[in-house]
């Protein structure tokens, strides 16, 4: 049975993560991929969380070529350029790029009391980021005729007031999304967003947890009762499973779409 996304070149931004009892989303979209056949190029701001990534893809063993990984900040338009020739370079194109990047929390807060140097960092990674891997990106793709880009938004897009940088940020993420899926549609380009709610990742659960100076359990806890379906959040796997539809051939005809993932939070009654 063929792999679904099988000979595929894809590059994950983001596939480290950080400590924590759950895996991350970036570090399961990459294994994932690697899993159903994609070349991985891993890459993260920290090196040896890429790195970290790309052996356990290679120990696995099944049956993908070689991940790689590289070390590049995507606030910065020269290593966002960096990644796309490495990812040529090294593998001779690029069929698929998913970003996982965003931070959130850092001194967020409603717009009365946020401060503008908080403001201006969540924006730099979350949105203008994104924006400076797609731009480099594209042109490679425009010269394909093909290829798709993944965007990991979150649900704070359409919700919340608590953290006005994060909402604002991920609610520019959709709408960048719709936009270069519109730009680029007549090249074969696709671009999609995945909109997620409550996951049970080491930057959420373990992060809020050191931020409040409350235990894991206490927040997985206060974060499952909310959650409609069975009553438990996703996890990364979750995630990776709408990237993988997403960046797969099956998803040739979606364009423009942000999948909500999300346990059914946003149809509650």
């Amino acid at each position: 049975m063929t792999k679904r996304v099988e000979g595929k070149i894809a590059v994950v931004v983001g596939a480290g993560q950080t400590d924590g009892e759950t895996i991350g989303n970036g570090r399961a979209i990459a294994r994932l991929l690697a899993r159903e056949g994609a070349t991985v190029l891993c890459v993260d701001r920290v090196g040896d969380r890429a790195r970290e990534t790309a052996d356990i893809i290679a120990a696995e063993e099944h049956g993908a070529p070689p991940p790689s990984w590289l070390e590049a900040d995507i606030t910065k338009a020269a290593d966002c350029s960096r990644i796309v020739a490495e990812a040529r370079a090294r593998h001779g194109r690029l069929d698929i790029l998913v970003n996982n990047v965003g931070i959130g929390g850092g001194g967020d807060a409603p717009a009365h009391r946020l401060e503008e140097q908080v403001f201006d960092r969540i924006m730099s990674v979350n949105l203008k980021g994104m924006w400076l891997t797609i731009k480099a990106a594209i042109p490679v793709m425009r010269a394909q005729k093909a290829g798709a880009i993944v965007n990991v938004s979150s649900l704070a897009a359409v919700a919340g007031a608590t953290q006005l940088a994060y909402e604002v940020s991920k609610a520019g993420v959709n709408r960048m999304t719709t936009s270069v899926a519109r730009s680029n549609a007549s090249h074969g380009v696709r671009v999609n967003a995945i909109m997620m709610g409550l996951m049970d990742t080491p930057m959420a659960v373990s992060g809020i947890a050191r931020a409040t100076g409350r235990t894991t359990s206490e927040v997985r806890a206060e974060r499952d009762a909310l959650v409609p379906l069975r009553g438990k959040m996703g996890s990364g796997w979750d995630t990776a499973y709408a990237a993988l539809f997403l960046a797969s051939d099956e998803a040739a005809y979606v364009n423009g779409h942000l999948l909500v993932v999300d346990g059914g939070i946003t149809v509650r009654a």
